[in-house]
């Protein structure tokens, strides 16, 4: 008996072995094609059930942060080998670390006395050749650039220190960059699963972060500051919506101020849910900082 050992491509009712063709690099292409899979879901839609939870992390979230800065690091990288190679080089920049430091916050405006610490790391090719690729100056330069670009009143000099940990990729890894023909292999096992379209829920508290993120809304309401976090919880047809967004001391010169001016972003945030989702929901409850406690001066507000 003949056992062929290529592992098979499994496609929507087709199964095909990289060995039934005579050609391996069209067998690939052959594969990738058929490994893409489109169908509906077989269970009740989302929107339909009675129950559904959405959260998203806002732009100045320390998860987002780290996404946003090493997607860009990975961006730049790029930019710089197609200038000095010619081709994109070997790189994983997925890893990073944003560990906090230490504030004396008060009303009218606190201090850092310990900066944050951004840890890069995962894998960069450095060196190609006889060419040498900064990789750590291009990953902090670029980190800075972010900071400058998207939190206000963030220093990227002061307020924030930088731990460079890219390291440069395994032989085998890297090798499969400099590999010709139609097909580049991929560095990891690895897939890619998307969904559409977005229900109401999820579409909302999207939209509504970017709003309270936007130009716009930090011109009128300066002391409300990037870090956001929102969940919604729809049930049946009414949504409960709670929005976890830190107000900047500086901003803010008492604890009867601070719960003045989170009314006047709550208000907001109503106004802007009723101009464009009153159609979608039956109600649209909002809370915010629902931790806070009058009475307790800056330990019991956000």
């Amino acid at each position: 008996m003949a056992v062929n050992s290529a592992q098979p491509s499994v496609g929507r009712g087709v199964t095909q072995t990289a060995g039934a063709a005579n050609n391996e690099e069209n067998a690939s292409v052959d594969r990738l094609v058929k490994n893409i899979v489109v169908e509906e879901i077989g269970h009740v839609p989302i929107e339909s059930q009675q129950v559904e939870i959405v959260e998203r992390k806002g732009l100045g979230h320390p998860d987002t942060i780290c996404d946003l800065v090493m997607n860009q690091i990975s961006v730049e990288l790029s930019k710089t080998y197609l200038k000095k190679i010619g081709t994109i080089l070997h790189h994983n920049t997925d890893k990073s670390l944003l560990a906090a430091g230490e504030v004396d916050y008060r009303f009218g405006g606190g201090k850092i006395k310990k900066p944050m610490l951004l840890v890069i790391g995962d894998r960069a090719t450095s060196v190609a050749g006889d060419v040498e690729i900064p990789v750590g100056k291009i990953a902090i330069s670029t980190a800075k650039q972010w900071f400058k670009n998207n939190i206000r009143f963030l220093d990227p000099e002061e307020h924030v220190k930088y731990q460079n940990e890219l390291k440069h990729g395994s032989a085998a890894l890297t090798d499969i960059f400099s590999r010709k023909g139609k097909v580049l292999g991929a560095n990891d096992t690895s897939a890619a699963v998307g969904y559409a379209p977005y229900t109401k829920t999820e579409r909302v508290i999207k939209e509504l972060e970017q709003y309270l993120n936007s130009t716009e809304f930090k011109g009128e309401f300066p002391a409300s500051g990037e870090d956001i976090k929102i969940m919604g919880m729809r049930e049946g047809a009414e949504i409960h919506i709670t929005i976890a967004m830190a107000f900047l001391d500086r901003f803010v010169d008492s604890e009867r101020e601070y719960f003045r001016l989170k009314n006047e972003v709550k208000q907001a945030a109503d106004e802007w849910l009723s101009e464009n989702f009153s159609g979608d929901f039956d109600d649209i409850y909002t809370y915010i900082n629902t931790l806070d406690k009058p009475g307790r001066g800056v330990n019991g507000v956000y």
